[in-house]
């Protein structure tokens, strides 16, 4: 069963769909980003894809793209813009990242793009995503880090969240996100801040198995 914060998403989901971008010159350069670690070859996944603006431009780079999100309303939405670019290699499903089914060593990229701090509990999801990868896979996210520029909201979010003016909302640092990903065994590979207010964007990866040693010729 998907998580109960999906009342809130689905209520503002239409109002959602028509907001501007932020900064849209960021929003193309972690684009170029994602769109460098895919190919048709890749299996993606994308958790917390919202109306799905970023799955509707990436999937015609992928093999295969599933796109996962709590809210039926803002899969409506993506599922009917999908329908009209004609992309036919993603999925929309209706899950939460607790009940998805992630079968280990699956996946080739995972992307969480504005979500980690929306989770209830991001380093379980983290390491989930961590088993889901394949040996070199990559993470990719983007995390708005409250912690480090408003953090009162500490107090303020479970107040806002009581009364449902507010989702599930984590104030966490730049630091303690660091330390999530890297917590399961992913290696940062770059992160990249536009300003102190953005979210933070963060490329991981898995490592690859160690190389068996070859053993020696006995005849030489």
């Amino acid at each position: 069963m998907a998580d109960r914060g999906s009342k809130f998403w689905d209520r503002i989901a239409r109002r959602y769909a028509k907001q501007p971008l932020a900064n849209p010159e960021a929003y193309l350069q972690k684009l170029q980003t994602i769109r460098g670690a895919i190919d048709r070859h890749t299996d993606v996944l994308e958790i917390g894809c919202g109306t799905g603006s970023t799955a509707i431009l990436m999937a015609p780079n992928a093999g295969c793209y599933r796109a996962v999100d709590i809210s039926e309303k803002m899969l409506a939405i993506a599922r009917a813009k999908a329908e009209r670019a004609e992309i036919d290699n993603l999925v929309f499903e209706h899950a939460g990242v607790d009940d998805l089914a992630l079968e280990s060593e699956s996946l080739d990229v995972v992307i969480a793009m504005n979500i980690l701090h929306l989770l209830r509990d991001p380093n379980a999801a983290i390491a989930r995503i961590h088993d889901a990868l394949r040996p070199g896979g990559v993470f990719i996210s983007s995390t708005v880090c409250l912690g480090d520029w408003l953090r009162f909201m500490r107090y303020v979010a479970p107040i806002g969240r009581a009364v449902g003016l507010l989702p599930v909302l984590r104030v966490i640092s730049a630091d303690e996100l660091e330390a999530a990903i890297q917590g399961p065994g992913f290696t940062i590979e770059e992160r990249w801040q536009p300003t102190q207010k953005s979210g933070v964007f963060i490329v991981a990866s898995k490592a690859m198995p160690p190389r068996k040693r070859s053993k020696p010729n006995d005849d030489n």
